[in-house]
């Protein structure tokens, strides 16, 4: 970025312009707006400008999903489990895009049961119940419009060292890793960690006794700001989670967006399960029209064939209507306007 740039953004700040009159100036150095929101701290009389940070990286292990593609489910619970109801929403927004809700992330979440055992792992020392051919408490969700996905679950257990916990694996659509972490529990006599440790008519055996608390426990000791969770709820009636996790995604879904030209991103999410967006930015009012094609170059259809209003666009796509089995195809969109063509290539993989 050139030097004039920089001190006009600098300039704007400490100048104290208004946060609205500032914003709409910026635009055209948007990329430094987010790659040093650190800079964007000035007050208005309306509002704080949003700055936001990304939630704490935390160790994978012991016990990581192993094939986590294959469990795209909301209900986690699987073969019989039992426990306290549990419900799992976790909100992902994105520190490249104003703190804003990512949409068409890949989240992958897993935890123990209420004996503190996981699935797809057992028969050593670590865990002596050997749980490798069962799959339960382990599950994939692809974010919403607002960055949320929901899981129904069991509340999880304890075991040695380790406070009450859930492990969080989020990946760009295209299944890029951005950042594993934990999420952690509120404590306290009033707690539901307490409460449902006390459960022993829901199967909740081992009580307090010698549970490791967040300020003891190896991954939170360093502190949990970026990782505790809210949970409110009963016993009787289960227990709800709401969880916001904080990532360096793309930037407003396409990369770099410009303004001045249309733009193609890359559809989400990729692999596609049932549906999947094409997100297009068009500078203008447009017909957009989307051909998908094999490897070997055969049409295979052309779902999309309509005309859109200029700005951004997440166009869906139907893998069935769309007449796609698995394996690897190519999307082809045509953009028309009264100034001419544009056309661009990309790939998507169909489980």
């Amino acid at each position: 970025m050139k030097k004039e740039s920089i001190r006009f953004v600098f300039e704007l700040i400490f100048l104290g312009m208004e946060r609205k009159e500032f914003l709409k100036k910026s635009v055209g150095f948007l990329g430094l707006a987010i790659a040093v929101p650190s800079l964007i701290s000035a007050k208005s009389n309306e509002e704080d400008v949003a700055v936001c940070s990304v939630t704490n990286s935390e160790t994978a292990g012991p016990f990581p999903t192993i094939t986590p593609g294959s469990y795209v489910r909301s209900n986690i619970i699987s073969d019989n489990r039992t426990g306290v109801a549990f419900t799992i929403n976790i909100t992902i927004n994105n520190t490249n895009a104003n703190c804003g809700a990512y949409q068409g992330a890949l989240v992958d979440i897993w935890h123990c049961d209420k004996d503190g055992y996981y699935s797809e792992y057992g028969g050593t020392a670590m865990q002596t119940v050997n749980y490798t051919t069962v799959h339960f408490l382990r599950g994939r969700q692809v974010t919403d419009a607002n960055g949320l996905v929901t899981f129904t679950s069991i509340f999880p257990g304890w075991y040695s060292g380790r406070a009450t916990h859930i492990h969080v694996h989020v990946y760009k659509p295209d299944g890029t890793s951005l950042l594993v972490t934990q999420i952690a529990f509120p404590e306290g006599t009033s707690s539901a960690v307490n409460l449902v440790n006390a459960a022993t008519a829901y199967g909740y055996t081992k009580g307090m006794t010698g549970y490791t608390y967040n300020a003891s426990d190896n991954v939170f000791s360093d502190g949990v700001t970026s990782e505790l969770s809210s949970v409110a709820g009963t016993v009787a009636d289960g227990f709800v989670l709401n969880h916001t996790i904080y990532v360096a995604g793309p930037t407003l879904m396409i990369d770099e967006l410009n303004y001045n030209r249309n733009q193609i991103g890359q559809n989400f999410p990729n692999p596609v399960i049932d549906t999947t967006t094409i997100p297009i930015f068009l500078n203008e009012n447009a017909n957009v029209k989307i051909e998908l094609f094999d490897l070997t170059g055969r049409l295979i259809s052309t779902p999309i064939n309509h005309n859109y209003s200029s700005g951004l666009n997440n166009i869906v796509i139907d893998k069935n209507k769309a007449n796609l089995s698995s394996g690897y195809y190519i999307y082809k969109v045509h953009i028309e306007t009264e100034n001419g063509m544009y056309t661009e290539n990309k790939k998507m993989l169909v489980k």
